[in-house]
């Protein structure tokens, strides 16, 4: 169908069962496309070094009426008889526009709807993205946010890179009623900040937003991300704090339940001060026998417990869906885990449905009154790794246990079968145990 497009023409253009064009009969390839749902689009149909290209003009209405689609037609036509591509002339204006700031956004919406992809060939988990987030907020957009994504170059990079780890972009400041937002440099931030930089750029050019990634060859200070595990000494102080803080507790349930038992007599027993809590010994305990993340115990449900043959059955963790064997300590103190109504997560929230989320707090005390000092939680993981290979595990099987199976190197670890692995983390988690414990005396769970 054909007519000389006008205000008329579009008008009685009518609405059919599928969607057809009306096309223009003053400049070839230009015409109206009438859709189903009553829009009616205009476009150009045209070709440039022998491929046939569609370009969407706009939907009819302001600012396109016939006249200016028409006209815009015919500019991309003369792009096209001067032998440039009318679609790579549009990503140069929509990118010689583009700041560093805009194309953060950019990358964060992608982010957001699963568009960027980890190593591991998954979306990035909600904690990866609030830490993404971060860093863009709080050092690429005040360094770089203005700059134009054209005009950024390696030096430029580099520029951000040092000032990141002087601590230019530091910052101590109230986020609300009761938080506060404590924002640190080092060469540690400056390297992974870097690293996100190269991931945005990455999608700058996919985007066609620019021609090259001005990260690529900037020397990063090497990450010094620690691999500090405890030795044995460390190991049997962290028991006996485990051990006294469980008994505290223990204690105290018992007055409670006495003190109900009597009628409220006296006053009411108080919790043992600067003791953790069950919930915090006893996550403290899994993470040590299993080797598992923080993350992965925290957010366990009882319904990924499978007590009977042995093992976490985890629906998802930052490698995927994976199955983690479980050792005699770790089904014992699962099995000894009382249940909560009407809360799914073996360590529970003591308020609501949710998670436990006391144990970063817990940990400072635990850590501090074992003696030490600058061990994170997930040092535990690292720990469990250190006694594996103590006790002859190979580092085949050990990460076969911690679930390092990056996709590249999936297929080395298909060939473990689960009993070798059900009794490589029996062996750990029984050497972990008896290194918690003293001479003689047994460990709670």
């Amino acid at each position: 169908m054909a007519v000389k497009l006008t205000v008329q023409a579009v008008k009685n253009a009518e609405v059919k069962e599928k969607r057809y064009i009306v096309w223009d009969i003053t400049t070839k390839g230009f015409g109206l496309r009438v859709n189903v749902d009553g829009s009616k689009t205009y476009l150009l149909k045209y070709a440039f070094e022998g491929h046939q290209t569609w370009h969407t003009i706009g939907k009819h209405g302001s600012p396109w009426t016939p006249e200016n689609a028409r006209k815009e037609a015919l500019d991309v036509l003369g792009l096209v008889r001067s032998g440039i591509d009318p679609q790579k002339a549009e990503r140069d204006r929509k990118a010689a526009g583009t700041t560093v700031a805009e194309l953060c956004d950019l990358y964060v919406s992608a982010m957001r709807a699963g568009q960027i992809l980890t190593k591991f060939d998954t979306p990035k988990k909600v904690s990866t993205l609030t830490t993404d987030e971060g860093r863009i907020l709080r050092h690429i957009k005040p360094l770089l946010g203005k700059r134009l994504v054209l005009d950024v170059r390696a030096k430029d990079v580099e520029d951000l890179l040092h000032a990141v780890a002087a601590g230019k972009t530091a910052v101590d400041e109230k986020t609300g009623k009761h938080g506060r937002a404590i924002v640190k440099g080092g060469r540690g931030t400056a390297t992974r900040t870097v690293g996100l930089l190269g991931g945005i750029f990455t999608f700058a050019v996919k985007k066609g937003l620019r021609p090259d990634n001005p990260v690529k060859g900037i020397q990063r200070f090497k990450d010094g991300r620690n691999t500090r595990y405890l030795s044995g000494p460390e190991l049997q102080r962290l028991g006996e704090i485990l051990d006294a803080d469980e008994t505290a507790w223990n204690e105290f349930a018992s007055a409670q339940k006495e003190w109900i038992a009597t009628g409220h007599e006296g006053p009411s027993p108080r919790p043992p001060k600067g003791a953790a809590s069950p919930m915090a010994t006893g996550a403290v305990r899994l993470l040590l026998f299993t080797g598992a993340r923080r993350s992965e115990v925290l957010r366990l449900k009882w319904e990924h417990v499978d007590l009977k043959h042995g093992y976490l059955r985890l629906a998802d963790s930052k490698t995927g869906a994976k199955d983690i064997p479980l050792g005699t300590p770790a089904v014992d103190l699962l099995d000894a885990m009382p249940k909560l109504n009407g809360n799914p997560y073996v360590f529970p929230s003591t308020r609501g449905d949710g998670p436990y989320v006391g144990l970063p707090k817990a940990w400072e005390g635990l850590r501090a009154r074992a003696g030490l000092p600058g061990v994170r939680i997930h040092d535990l993981r690292h720990s469990f790794a250190s006694v594996g290979a103590s006790t002859g595990s190979s580092l085949l099987m050990i990460g076969a246990l911690l679930g390092h199976k990056d996709p590249k190197t999936t297929q080395r670890y298909a060939h473990v079968a689960h009993d070798p692995a059900k009794a490589a983390a029996d062996n750990v988690a029984q050497a972990m145990a008896a290194a918690m414990k003293k001479s003689g005396s047994s460990t709670s769970s």
